[in-house]
């Protein structure tokens, strides 16, 4: 297990955090899409699409290739929702990150670092809620996949747990979705509530059953 530090986000690591970054979303495409194959609405149009092409053309063969389609299709919507959703972060909070998480009250960005490279990273915002000024906000939680299972995660974590605590907040909250199951996993482990699940709003995302959880961790209110 190698030694890794926590410390605050430096300008030479702006092209390593935003590859960490989308690295670490895109890799949950494929379990977004096992996650959808179960689901029995997305079933329900492939038997219609089978179906369909069945009485139109009454060939097995046509079918079945209509049948791959629609599942080929159901997985690139998948991509595109996280592929999407990594460019808008990129050219929005990830672009200028000191300017963003640096030089604004209530912000921060740690990254984790292990002989010299970065093996993670985590940001805090202010929710965007009218609780801004009693909650913090985890966000950007990611550690690339040769640094998992050495508690960089969970420490990451404290990290920011650590800077609510200081700045006297009454909790620590965060949104991540279904299919990243390691991270609401972890989450868990370490004290936070699942306190509500719901659909991503956009309608393509309710039918492949994108689903977003929604997570607290309370903190001692000091009086």
């Amino acid at each position: 297990m190698s030694e890794y530090r926590i410390r605050l986000y430096k300008d030479s690591d702006y092209e390593k955090v935003r590859e960490i970054f989308a690295d670490g979303i895109k890799e949950h495409t494929a379990k977004a899409f096992h996650f959808s194959l179960r689901l029995p609405r997305v079933w329900a149009f492939f038997l219609v699409t089978f179906l369909l092409f069945s009485q139109i053309t009454g060939s097995l063969l046509v079918s079945i290739l209509a049948l791959i389609i629609d599942i080929g299709f159901v997985f690139l919507l998948h991509k595109l929702i996280y592929v999407s959703y990594v460019q808008h972060c990129l050219d929005d909070d990830m672009l200028d990150i000191p300017k963003y998480y640096l030089q604004r009250d209530g912000y921060c960005f740690w990254v984790a670092e292990s002989s010299g490279e970065i093996a993670g990273m985590v940001a805090a915002i202010p929710p965007n809620h009218h609780q801004a000024d009693r909650q913090v906000e985890l966000k950007r939680l990611s550690v690339p996949r040769k640094y998992r299972g050495q508690g960089i995660a969970k420490a990451l974590c404290r990290t920011v747990i650590d800077f609510a605590r200081r700045r006297g907040s009454e909790a620590v909250i965060l949104e991540t979705s279904y299919p990243q199951v390691d991270a609401w996993r972890l989450y868990e482990k370490m004290g936070f509530r699942r306190m509500r699940t719901f659909f991503a709003p956009e309608l393509v995302a309710k039918l492949i059953g994108f689903t977003i959880l929604f997570y607290q961790y309370d903190l001692p209110v000091h009086r």
